[in-house]
């Protein structure tokens, strides 16, 4: 028996003494996927403060694993609610050619687990590795512009989709996987670990946050005027002082740089529509892989210390916030930059310069690393709402759509179904233009300025048909997703793109005589008929088009043409 207790303790000071393949290498090689599992299996085989659970499957056919770390070795989500535990939520490898996270991720598990770190009133999950299939493409050359690792993973899954827009449309299997667990856990705190691309400067991490004015007032106040100032302190103290993820506005980041907008196709947007704060951690490509993984690493461990001292607040911001949203009345669909206000802010970068290209003998681009300067630029960052709706008392979705249905019950979405078959009076938006893409986006000829009219209609609906109540904290979600001018909504996904086509039309020499008798037997018709000749001499000088306007204004045309499918209960 003593033998046996010696053998484990050994054999938990060597996990513990345990090193990453990161660690093994000359600091300039990230974890397989293998590795990575491997290593989080061995770390919760050990100790009873971590379990690693797996959820769902992935295009891949392997399951997305979670890496739980418990101090009061409490692992059921619900009780830790009860518990009033927070929940920090460490999202990696979601672009596997982006590797930090991954391996930070990894060292931070075990120091916090080996030198008794965990904090009592924070839970840390850590998805290791989320576009699996991703890890497993490795090379060295398809980050054209990166500097390190030796080989790594690629942007696409084995779909070839980017995994960060793919939050609100969930054509993988990994993006399913992904909402329930963060539907089944509903972190606080939510962090997407990233490299940048784009110009050079001196900063080894910039950052992007939730966009403060379309997050909820409540966590706006407390991210921007407590935790990202909390942030930015530590990180400058730990010598990996932060900037703004350099968005510029030209060529260079002299002339200054916006805020990024991260609509719900991106990690942190889909995570704002939870009332969670997110961030978007981007280390920058050309600085050497060993300080843009201890980077992250020491950002990563500055979240766990930041969440445990404000535990409080942020769970009471959160509550506040999915109450506010439950009886909230108008949400803003889409938003647009105010291009006047702006403010200055320190910026260390390096000189754009240009010479000779020796590729086409042009002047091109170049930063000059033997020219560093700190000078001021503009920063635009106020984003203003382009669109706001009105909520409705609640959507009645037909049944058909089992899609949209599957999705909202994923994302904590209370549905009601019909116990029988029923007329309700609602109003239907007719889909009176929209424009589409010219080229697939991501698997999909997106929409976008979408035009609607409203109608009264009564209705018949079916037993099994559902009700959304919009009267919960998911409020966000449900209006983002299922209002079509929204910029990220289903529709603009192409989910209900057969409602675009007509399903029955007519002859044109048999209806020729409907027509007549239509226009005999209907004198305000034929009254609408002779205005718009009068108004349109083109219209006036095309019979077909003519005949059509009475078709579409007889109950011949068939009333589903163009007609949302989800119906707006008042």
């Amino acid at each position: 028996m003593k033998y046996f207790l010696l053998s484990l303790i050994l054999l938990t000071m060597e996990t513990f003494a345990q090193q990453t393949p990161y660690e093994l290498s000359n600091k300039n090689q990230t974890a397989t996927y293998d590795q990575a599992i491997a290593y989080y299996k061995q770390l919760a085989k050990v100790s009873p403060q971590a379990r690693l659970l797996s959820y769902g499957t992935t295009d891949f056919g392997k399951p997305l694993h979670l890496l739980v770390l418990s101090k009061n070795k409490v692992f059921d989500p619900a009780e830790l609610r009860k518990n009033n535990q927070r929940i920090l939520l460490i999202n990696n490898g979601i672009h596997p050619g982006e590797p930090e996270g991954i391996d930070a991720s990894m060292m931070l598990a075990r120091d916090l687990l080996k030198d008794n770190h965990l904090p009592d009133n924070v839970v840390i999950c850590i998805i290791p590795v989320y576009n699996i299939d991703g890890s497993f493409n490795r090379s060295s050359t398809s980050r054209a512009n990166q500097n390190g690792p030796e080989t790594y993973g690629f942007r696409g899954n084995s779909k070839n989709y980017d995994l960060n827009r793919d939050f609100i449309k969930t054509d993988s299997k990994n993006s399913a996987a992904f909402q329930e667990i963060f539907n089944t856990w509903q972190p606080e705190i939510f962090v997407d670990t990233h490299t940048s691309n784009g110009a050079d400067y001196q900063y080894t991490m910039t950052l992007i946050p939730t966009q403060k004015d379309k997050l909820n007032p409540i966590l706006a106040e407390y991210l921007t005027k407590s935790m990202v100032p909390a942030l930015y302190a530590a990180m400058k103290k730990k010598g990996f002082e932060l900037i703004p993820y350099i968005n510029s506005v030209e060529n260079t980041p002299d002339a200054g740089i916006t805020g990024f907008l991260e609509t719900p196709r991106y990690s942190t947007g889909y995570a704002a529509l939870h009332n969670s704060i997110g961030f978007m951690p981007e280390t920058h490509m050309l600085k050497v892989y060993q300080k843009r993984v201890e980077s992250t690493y020491q950002l990563l461990q500055t979240y766990v210390d930041l969440v445990s001292k404000d535990a409080k607040i942020i769970g009471e911001n959160k509550r506040k916030a999915d109450e506010a949203a439950a009886i909230q009345k108008e949400f803003p669909l889409s938003w647009k930059l105010n291009e006047t206000t702006y403010e200055l802010i320190s910026f260390k970068g390096f000189a754009a310069k240009y010479k000779p290209s020796a590729v086409s003998g042009a002047d091109r681009l170049y930063y000059d690393r033997n020219d560093p300067y700190t000078k001021k630029i503009k920063y635009w960052n106020k984003f203003e709402p382009q669109l706001t709706v009105e909520k409705p008392e609640a959507y009645v979705i037909p049944k058909a759509w089992d899609k949209v249905i599957g999705l909202l019950k994923l994302n904590g979405v209370k549905v009601q179904e019909l116990k029988a078959d029923k007329e309700l009076a609602v109003d239907v938006y007719y889909i009176e233009d929209y424009k589409t893409a010219s080229r697939p986006y991501e698997g999909h000829y997106i929409h976008n300025n979408v035009q609607l009219s409203t109608k009264k209609q009564t209705i018949k609906f079916y037993k099994g048909d559902y009700l959304v109540y919009v009267n919960q904290p998911q409020n966000r979600y449900i209006m983002e997703t299922l209002e079509p001018q929204a910029t990220d909504s289903f529709f603009n996904w192409n989910f209900f793109d057969s409602v675009l086509d007509q399903k029955e039309h007519y002859s044109a020499y048999v209806f020729e005589d409907t027509a007549t008798g239509l226009l005999k037997d209907d004198p305000e018709l034929k009254t609408k008929l002779n205005q718009k000749k009068i108004k349109d001499s083109t219209f006036a000088q095309n019979p077909s088009a003519q005949l059509e306007f009475v078709y579409q204004n007889s109950n011949y045309y068939e009333k589903t043409h163009l007609r949302y499918p989800i119906a707006r209960l008042h």
